[in-house]
């Protein structure tokens, strides 16, 4: 899991807390029970180790109980097949097949990259975000029928740091020019 994610914000809460109940339980019990003929000083560290070994302790007991009921819950919620459903196709034959095999998984690439960049400019219904509507193509561009003579065409250049700098270009049949897209 990445560091940033929902469920390692709620167990690193959780620890805390279990940490911080193990510490309060630790505090009093060390400074209620040792004898009052210590100094001050005696019991205030006595009471802080007996806090610290509490605070572990309870942190301890608490995930031996709790991990399992993550790991439930967590199965319960995320209940779908690990795989991505896609499966890689037999092996080529010949050199013809398998470089069809690569120009057809570079058009699905073009097309996956082309829908999931469309977020830029269509934050509502999805529309441009189902890659099947995509037509990828081996360039890594790619086009997206809309209506009959009216196409959104989509490419992407480097840019700086390695990044990508996606471009649409609303094409039309009609011999306008073409209208440059930006997101919003």
């Amino acid at each position: 899991m990445l560091p940033g994610t929902a469920d390692n914000v709620v167990r690193s809460h959780l620890r805390n807390q279990t940490v911080l109940v193990g510490g309060a339980i630790g505090a009093w019990a060390g400074y209620t029970y040792y004898p009052e003929t210590w100094s001050g000083d005696w019991r205030l560290a006595a009471t802080g180790a007996v806090a610290v070994v509490a605070a572990v302790a309870i942190n301890g007991m608490a995930d031996l109980f709790l991990t399992p009921l993550r790991r439930l819950i967590s199965k319960a919620r995320h209940n779908r097949p690990q795989t991505s459903g896609h499966s890689a196709p037999e092996a080529p034959d010949t050199l013809d097949e398998g470089l069809a095999q690569v120009v057809a998984a570079t058009e699905d690439d073009a097309a996956h990259r082309a829908a999931s960049a469309a977020f830029s400019i269509d934050r509502g219904d999805d529309f441009l975000r189902d890659e099947n509507r995509w037509r990828g193509y081996e360039n890594g561009e790619a086009s997206f029928h809309l209506a009959p003579g009216v196409w959104l065409h989509y490419a992407s250049t480097e840019a700086k740091y390695g990044t990508r700098d996606h471009h649409f270009t609303l094409l039309t049949g009609d011999g306008d020019e073409p209208v440059a897209i930006t997101p919003p």
